[in-house]
């Protein structure tokens, strides 16, 4: 029994080329150093004193710079390609962290977060473009998964650290932020291959698509996500789910304290958990599931469907033990989901479009990130906690239906047909 457990993780590691280590290293300092942006409302609030509505106002900027940060960044990833957009993100955010911690003026910090924003979050699109260029078609849900173990682990180092160095002074924060990230930087262009093209063309390890390529294939791909309806429904239903999900980081911890009476320490063990379980289980659990030849869009409609459900026992009980089982359930459905949207994206994109798949994909994410905290708390306001829930459970619901609905109507994937 361990001898095929062991074996189970060696094989969920093995294939995964060099540079895909190497940007899953490229992430894992760079989050390391993530504090700014966890701890930026109590920076706001309680080191320069603004008031909860001027810091929802530059965490709402915040929020838009990286929405438009992503869109640009598909853009310049197709047109300039991957290498470039990454290494000018990293150093240009590094830097421009340790510039804006004097920054105190209200307009000149909406200004200046916007900035920062806007070419740090253009990093996203291209790095996960980096992933699908340096991995191949059967291990690529793999390689992002690695990727998410990195910023895990990155995430759980960086607000540990974090909370201490803000402890000591708000402006130690700006600078291990600042400085991890310019070392990614440098790490990554000191040992990242450069691609013989200057675009994100198809990698060395899979052949291009030749006139013998099936004609379903050539139907599936389009100039532009923007006129690819279904991928327009798949990142709809997407940003669906990331609004329900992303209710983890902001209103459920106030939910822990203010109705289930945890303390802080006991609410940190359980976001804790979260990352230790997916740094520990993921990988092996992807490996397993991709050898079963599941179809990418049931196991992210399962996962969605267990996000439903987690909000739905919170609505329904208030025991303490809600807590936990709500943390493991939104765990499983955080690693049955997440992964495979990311891959599902870059199958269903061409090469060339790549990075724009991406784009329209990640600018999903940061409108849900940027609207869950302002729905949250108006629901709350406004309906209190098990409604809230319920509500959440219901759009769930809807977004897993989604994703079966798509599941059907793209009935056979684009890799299938034509490595991308």
């Amino acid at each position: 029994m361990l001898q095929s457990i062991v074996r189970l993780y060696q094989q969920a590691y093995q294939g995964l080329s060099p540079s895909v280590w190497l940007l899953a290293g490229v992430m894992l300092i760079n989050r390391c150093g993530t504090m700014v942006l966890p701890f930026l409302t109590l920076y706001l609030t309680q080191h320069l004193h603004y008031t909860i509505t001027d810091a929802g106002i530059i965490m709402a900027v915040y929020g838009a710079g990286a929405f438009v940060g992503t869109f640009f960044g598909g853009r310049l990833t197709d047109r300039f390609g991957f290498y470039y957009v990454q290494l000018v993100s990293l150093l240009f955010g590094g830097a421009f962290l340790l510039v804006l911690q004097f920054v105190t003026g209200f307009y000149a910090l909406c200004a200046s977060v916007f900035i920062f924003t806007l070419f740090g979050d253009s990093f996203r699109p291209a790095n996960q473009a980096a992933i699908a260029f340096y991995s191949e078609a059967d291990n690529r849900t793999r390689a992002f998964s690695l990727n998410r173990l990195a910023i895990n682990l990155g995430w759980a180092v960086g607000g540990g650290l974090g909370g201490w160095l803000a402890g000591i002074s708000y402006n130690l924060l700006f600078w291990a932020d600042g400085l991890t990230c310019l070392t990614a930087g440098i790490v990554l262009w000191r040992f990242l291959p450069v691609p013989t093209s200057t675009v994100s063309s198809v990698p060395p390890n899979e052949p291009p698509a030749t006139s013998s390529t099936p004609v379903a294939s050539l139907t599936e791909r389009f100039a532009s996500p923007y006129r690819d309806t279904l991928f327009i429904a798949f990142v709809i239903c997407s940003a669906l789910y990331f609004t329900v999900f992303m209710q983890l980081f902001s209103i459920v911890p106030l939910y822990f304290k203010e109705v289930l009476q945890m303390t802080e320490g006991r609410i940190g063990a359980l976001m804790a958990l979260n990352g230790i379980l997916i740094v520990v289980i993921e990988m092996a659990l992807v490996y397993r599931l991709e050898q079963q030849n599941y179809a990418k869009s049931s196991l992210i409609a399962a996962g969605v469907f267990f996000t439903a459900v987690s909000f739905l026992i919170l609505a329904t009980t208030t025991a303490t033990f809600s807590a936990l089982l709500f943390i493991l359930l939104i765990t499983m459905s955080e690693m049955l989901a997440m992964p495979f949207i990311q891959s599902f994206t870059v199958e269903r994109a061409g090469p060339a479009t790549r990075g724009q798949y991406l784009a329209l994909y990640a600018m999903g994410g940061a409108l849900a990130q940027t609207a869950a905290p302002a729905f949250g708390s108006q629901m709350i306001a406004h309906v209190g906690y098990p409604t809230h829930w319920l509500t959440l459970a219901g759009i769930g619901l809807v977004a897993a239906a989604g994703f079966w609905w798509l599941g059907r109507k793209i009935k056979v994937p684009v890799h299938s047909l034509s490595r991308a």
